[in-house]
Parts: C-alpha cells; structure tokens; sequence
C-alpha cells in the first residue's frame, strides 16, 4: 500500500477576496503607455497611479481613506514634460516618491500629510543624467537617499538623493534595461537586458560579476533576489511562451527550476514578500493572479493556487507588509488597475479562527528605518534592514498600519556642479535638510548673502568650474546675439527689396493709368468733334433745305 504525503503548509489554503466596489477607488483615467511597468505604487500612507494627462506626465496619489469615485478635477502630481513611465515610494519615509518619465529626468516628490490640495508642480529635487526616456526607478533596501534609476539610453544610475548626485554610472549594457533589484542588504545588484542576459553587479564599482542568458525569448524578462540569496526570473521561450525560474548567483547559467506557465503574451511581474517567502505572479492583461511559496526541499517552487477575477489587470501594486491588517491574517494586499478605470482592491488572508497575533504568520517585517547612510554604504559598509514585530509597534485603525514617526520632510543639499551651477549664492541652491529623523541625508548648506560670499562646503575647484561654465555661457550668448543680427539684417534686406519692388510696381501702374486716362480723353475730344461735325452737317443741310 502506498500512501502520498500532502506537503506541510501554512499558506496551503491561502485565499483572496476583493473588497466591495465603494471601498474601492473609481473612475481613474489609467495610463495607456505601452511601457512594461505596474503603474501603481502604494505604501501604508498613500496610493499613486499613473494617469493620463494632457500637456505632459502626472500620478495621482490618494490617502487610503479617500475611496470611492474619484473626482476628474482631483489634483495630481505634475511636473513632468512627458508621460510617467514608473514611480517608487521611498522605504525609508512613507511621505517622499520618486518618478521617471519620457522627458528624461527623474523627479523626487514630497506629499503632505492628508494628500494633496492641489496640483504638486515642484519636486524636492530634479536629478537629470539620462538622454532618452527613464523607465525604471529603484529605492535602495537599507540605505537612506540611494536610488537607481534606467532609461532606454541603456545607461544605470545610483544616485545620493540627499546631494543630487551620482554615486555609480553603470553603462555596460548593450541594449535597454527591463529590471533591476537589489539584494537583501543591497550589497548586490541584479539587472536583466534586452540582450536575453541577466547580470550581477557591484553596485559600488559597476563592475560585473557573473552573466549568463535569462530566458531565450525576445519579450521583457525580470529578475528579482529572494531574501536567501536565490534569484527568481520571468520571461518567455523560443515559442513564446511564459516561463519562470529559480537560479543561484554562482551558477546563473543553470536554473534550479524553469518552468513553463502558459502561452499569453503579458509581462509577467514578480511580487515578493521576503517574511512570508512568498512570490505572486501577475502578467499583463491577465485576470489572475498565481501564487508560490519558495522552500528549500525540492521542487523548490511551489504552486499554491490562483486568484480569479472577471476583469484584465491594467496595472498593480503591492501593499508593504507594515500596511496589512493583522487582526483578520491579512498577509498581502493588492492594487488591481482595471481597463474601466477600477482601482480594486484584493486581500489575501490566511484563514484561522483565534483572534490572537499569530507570529508564525507574521515575523519581523521591514521597518521604515534606513540602516545606514548613502556615504557609509558608497564607502563599503553594508546593513541588513531594520525590522521590527508588527505586535509591539501595530495600530489598527480602519484596519491596517499607521506609521508611527512623525511627519518627516525631504529636502536636499544640493551641490553647485551637480544640479544647479548658474544659481550659486541663491537660497535655492542653498537649502539644507535630511530625509528622515534616523540621521540620513547630507550636510546643510549655508545660504549665501547677496551672491557675493562664497556657500559653504564649495571648494576652489567648484569656484573654477561654475566660472568657465559662465565663460562658455557668455560665449554662446555672445554667438546667439551675432547670429540673431545678421538674421535681423538679412531680414531687413528682404523688406527693402520688396519695397522698392512695390514701388516699382506703382509707379508703373499709375503711369500706366496716366496713360489710359490720356488716350481715353482723346478718344473723348475726338468723339465730340465728331458730334460737332456731324451736327454742323446737319445744320447746313437743314438751310439748303
């Protein structure tokens, strides 16, 4: 007799339920860009969507109380030229957002406690480096300020948001960058390419470790590093159709695990929940959403089961652990972006019937504090993030996470020949913060006065640069201001001419006139001589008569 054994299993009977429609968000205008991203952020404070809107790019961001139908007027962030490609809660203070666009430059964004009253124009900081469109934007897991961001000019950029800086340019791929995640402890760097090649990088000197084919087909792969060091991909094969795969970073060439799902032809996002070691799958235009649990035993990637809905998913995001309701064993939460403009909103609950805390189900999650800062890591030194238990620093209220650090700005130190060169002297260049109360950021600058005293912190080199930068300024006002004369006088040339041409032209014209007018009066006097005659004639006859 043979008996099977049911792998054992907390999450065996994990099930989703959306919520009802009135506690959903409506009548969103989504983003129709044709670009392979989410659309959609969200963290315990706020939800951002990407939206259409004319005149350039926006998102909309909504405090989680504020559901229902939304207003058309509702105000946006907007500052962008071009359309929004993709947008990044920071990790480290729930209240900042980064965004890259098709106009080229990466904007970090403040938002006020409550949401926003109106329109948001005005970023904390522009970080511009990128020659085509940036698709890709990237928090840093445990560093305070750091980002990474990728454009279609195939170029990867870490930046200090703190200083507008660049910490490591990356320009070693051929081709554009679909994805690019971070390790754990952010020691590591894994980025997948249109080449069909993922690659491990050190994310300090840009130097690459190891390389090998992802997935063998030419659509949009991804690769994310799971909390162990494992590597989970998504892509397609040779027909087409949707794989996945697990991998181990000394031997990407040889996947643990690949297998086949179906043959749609959506982008497959991978959505990880590294407490629960939980990987959710959710394509493009699909109305599923698939679910695995990663273990050490073979086959390494289980199926759990799949999540159905009626309507195509648009786009989706994924609520951070500290934002799940405890007290109904809610391990995920979901942001589905409808076609029909539907924000709607899906748990994931594991069923139990004590109401107590169930640590097995929720271990130490990710806390909104960075470990280390953007100088200490650029300089070598690495951290794990912070975690804390759910059970000690929990509040429910309307049944989810409040944070519990107070309000926190951004505001950034910007040096004179990184951003913003031609304004040295000006209170702009010259505010100062960090970003967050946990000691993040840089240096504050002092504001100078009058324009004359040197800021603080900029060194002789700095003083040279900005002033063969205003050389060059002038040199090419200089050039502009003669190439505008000359096309000023080219211009009035053109007028003299066709005004003595017009002259010309009347002066010929009313001779002309002078002329018909002579003839005519002497076809006049002519006419009436010939009157004359013919009446003297008729005279004389009339005597003879």
């Amino acid at each position: 007799m043979s008996f099977r054994v049911v792998r054992s299993s907390k999450f065996r009977h994990v099930y989703g339920q959306a919520l009802k429609r009135e506690q959903c968000y409506d009548n969103i205008r989504v983003s129709k860009s044709s670009w392979d991203s989410t659309f959609c952020a969200v963290n315990p404070k706020f939800l951002a969507i990407i939206v259409e809107s004319a005149g350039g790019g926006a998102f909309i961001v909504l405090p989680h109380s504020k559901v229902g139908r939304i207003a058309a007027d509702h105000p946006l962030v907007g500052g962008h030229k071009g359309p929004v490609l993709d947008i990044a809660w920071c990790p480290h203070n729930d209240n900042v957002i980064a965004s890259g666009s098709e106009d080229c430059v990466v904007k970090v964004w403040q938002i006020p406690d409550g949401g926003l009253s109106r329109t948001l124009t005005e970023p904390v900081v522009d970080l511009v480096f990128h020659q085509r469109r940036v698709g890709l934007v990237v928090w840093h897991p445990s560093a305070l300020n750091v980002l990474l961001t990728a454009g279609s000019d195939n170029q990867v950029v870490i930046w200090n948001v703190g200083t507008g800086e660049i910490l490591v340019h990356i320009d070693s791929h051929p081709d554009i960058v679909y994805s690019a995640c971070f390790n754990w402890d952010g020691s590591k760097l894994v980025t997948t390419c249109k080449d069909k090649k993922i690659r491990i990088y050190d994310p300090r000197t840009g130097e690459v470790e190891s390389e090998a084919v992802c997935h063998e087909g030419s659509k949009a792969t991804r690769a994310i590093f799971l909390r162990h060091g494992l590597i989970f991909t998504t892509g397609f094969n040779r027909s087409s159709e949707r794989q996945y795969s697990l991998r181990a970073p000394d031997a990407l060439s040889d996947p643990i695990v690949m297998v086949e799902l179906d043959t749609s032809n959506g982008v497959m996002f991978p959505l990880y929940d590294p407490d629960t070691n939980l990987i959710y799958l959710c394509g493009k235009g699909d109305s599923v959403i698939r679910y695995f649990e990663v273990t050490p035993e073979p086959p390494f990637v289980h199926y759990i089961n799949t999540f159905q809905t009626p309507d195509p998913q648009r786009g989706i995001g994924m609520m951070p652990k500290r934002g799940c309701d405890v007290t109904t064993c809610e391990i995920a939460k979901f942001y589905r972006l409808n076609n029909n403009g539907l924000c709607q909103v899906i748990s994931m609950t594991v069923p139990r019937k004590s109401d107590l805390f169930q640590e097995d189900l929720y271990p130490d999650t990710l806390a909104e504090d960075a470990a280390i800062t953007a100088e200490k890591w650029i300089m070598g030194e690495d951290a794990d993030p912070i975690t804390f238990s759910l059970k000690d620093r929990v509040s429910i209220v309307q049944g989810g996470y409040v944070s519990q650090s107070a309000n926190k700005s951004l505001s950034v130190s910007k040096k004179a020949n990184i951003l913003n060169k031609a304004a040295v002297g000006t209170s702009k260049s010259a505010s100062s913060a960090t970003l967050g109360s946990s000691g993040g950021g840089s240096s504050a600058a002092n504001n100078s006065s009058g324009g004359s005293a040197p800021v603080s912190g900029i060194t002789e080199k700095d003083l040279r640069d900005i002033t063969d930068e205003i050389r060059k300024l002038k040199a090419i006002i200089v050039k502009h201001e003669n190439r505008i004369r000359a096309l000023e006088a080219t211009i009035r040339e053109q007028e003299d001419n066709t005004d003595s041409v017009a002259a010309k032209s009347n002066n010929t014209s009313s001779s002309n006139d002078t002329k018909a007018n002579a003839a005519e009066s002497n076809s006049t006097k002519e006419d009436a001589n010939g009157s004359a005659g013919t009446t003297t004639a008729a005279g004389t006859a009339s005597d003879d008569v």
